[in-house]
């Protein structure tokens, strides 16, 4: 269970660090013209997806670097709930704007944050 912990925390801190921070460097309006799973930008302002990304990028940190470093590792499950949180959010805005072929990946995403915070 352990091991399973450890994987699924890495992959989510890896997909959380890439995403996040390309949410803090790649341009509202450069992210909607990129891709047809990115119109969701449009709905939100450009501060708000750039806190969105900087939320992501905190959450792939609070993921790893507490349990490796054996300093409060409380904070995982934490870090994993927000992750939930956001998801969540994800899965609201694709229900709002019918993008239900979009919304199965979100919700494969939540049931990996929430299995980090249930684990």
């Amino acid at each position: 269970m352990n091991l399973a912990l450890w994987i699924v925390a890495g992959l989510l801190a890896a997909a959380y660090l890439f995403a996040g921070g390309g949410k803090l460097i790649i341009s509202k309006e450069k992210m909607a013209s990129m891709s047809s799973n990115a119109r969701w930008v449009e709905d939100f302002s450009a501060g708000s997806v750039k806190a969105i990304g900087a939320l992501e990028v905190l959450a792939a940190v609070g993921l790893i670097l507490p349990a490796a470093l054996d300093i409060a590792p409380v904070l995982v499950p934490l870090a994993a709930l927000g992750l939930v949180m956001i998801m969540f959010g994800a899965v609201i805005t694709r229900i709002r704007r019918h993008e239900f072929n979009f919304m199965v990946g979100d919700l494969v995403y939540l049931a990996l944050a929430g299995f980090v915070a249930w684990g």
